[in-house]
């Protein structure tokens, strides 16, 4: 299993981006995010790039139209092979040109791809019968993970790559899922066990969730809310840390155009990582074991607001160096 390894203060991207054009997009991730540059979608170039229709994309059963609608024609089967097995489609374009353009690449890259829990709850709204939708999901996400993986490595044979597993879908509380916490867990540790071999592994949640859920399906790094409410929950967070795992904060409110000011943003961090040091997680380790990213995708966003949020993201790495810089300096290292 490859262990993450970043420089401090690493900054990247979750998920969709608003531009129209393929090319442009990736320019921009590969400008602003040299150090973990993440895959774009893009939603507003080809809808069939969102969540939920890459989610059940090739699933038998099932057709995804233009607009990124879909459509269940039949009762998915969970044994049945996933459909598009090269990742050719549309949901897969931007995916695509972010691994030519980082061909040969050395330095560790970031794919993300929807979870098993989102999938399944919005199969489980369509109609399917619960047990049913998550069992399709778990198989659909575990074969197209690996497959992911293995066209990211004809690109990058040697760079690590990291893959998140996208999962709005724990948001809201477990009574909503209509299955067993167990079967949670299992399902996102099942996705995850499946790459982990040659890849770094994530879930990114982009709302209040009970954070130990996805902390016991194993993942290498669990990306949250700076806004969040972790206090139930810190114990599990600190001693994640601690055991070696890491933390991606979103720290850049993405539900508006506005993002506040860099000092209201530092201290929302800040007040989260004192939360975890106050359950006796190490400061210094706790802030070598972070990233930081936007909270969430940024396909309702215009590419210049995007821009601006990936700024102030930057303007938080630039203080969390200066900080710890700070510190070493005091005692005299």
């Amino acid at each position: 299993m490859p262990e993450p390894d970043f420089p401090l203060g690493t900054v990247t991207g979750i998920g969709s981006l608003p531009h129209d054009d393929t090319a442009t997009a990736v320019a921009f991730v590969l400008d602003r995010l040299p150090g973990l540059p993440a895959a774009p979608s893009l939603p507003t170039l080809d809808p069939r790039e969102g969540l939920l229709a890459e989610g059940v994309w090739g699933i038998e059963g099932i057709t995804v139209h233009d607009d990124g609608t879909y459509t269940v024609d039949a009762t998915p089967d969970p044994a049945a092979p996933l459909g598009d097995e090269g990742l050719e489609g549309p949901p897969y374009a931007a995916t695509r040109a972010f691994l030519s353009a980082v061909a040969g690449r050395t330095e560790p890259i970031k794919l993300q791809l929807p979870g098993p829990i989102t999938i399944g709850r919005a199969l489980a709204a369509d109609g399917v019968e619960p047990a049913r939708a998550y069992a399709v999901a778990g198989a659909a996400v575990n074969q197209r993970a690996r497959q992911l993986v293995t066209l990211a490595r004809t690109a990058v044979p040697d760079a690590p790559i990291v893959v998140f597993l996208d999962e709005p879908g724990l948001t809201g509380g477990m009574p909503f899922l209509g299955v067993p916490v167990d079967q949670v867990i299992d399902l996102v540790s099942g996705a995850l066990a499946s790459i982990e071999a040659d890849a770094i592994t994530g879930i990114h949640c982009c709302g209040e969730t009970d954070w130990r859920i996805p902390l016991q399906a194993g993942p290498q790094i669990l990306s949250l809310p700076a806004t969040t409410e972790i206090a139930p929950y810190t114990g599990a967070l600190a001693s994640f840390v601690e055991r070696g795992g890491w933390l991606a904060w979103g720290a850049v409110p993405t539900d508006g155009p506005r993002s506040g000011t860099i000092g209201r943003l530092w201290r929302t961090v800040a007040s989260r990582w004192c939360e975890l040091v106050q359950a006796g997680c190490d400061p210094v380790r706790l802030r070598h074991h972070t990233l930081l990213t936007p909270e969430c995708g940024l396909a309702l966003h215009t590419p210049d607001q995007a821009a601006r949020i990936f700024d102030l993201v930057h303007q938080l790495a630039d203080r969390l160096q200066d900080q710890l810089t700070s510190v070493r300096l005091s005692v005299g290292a």
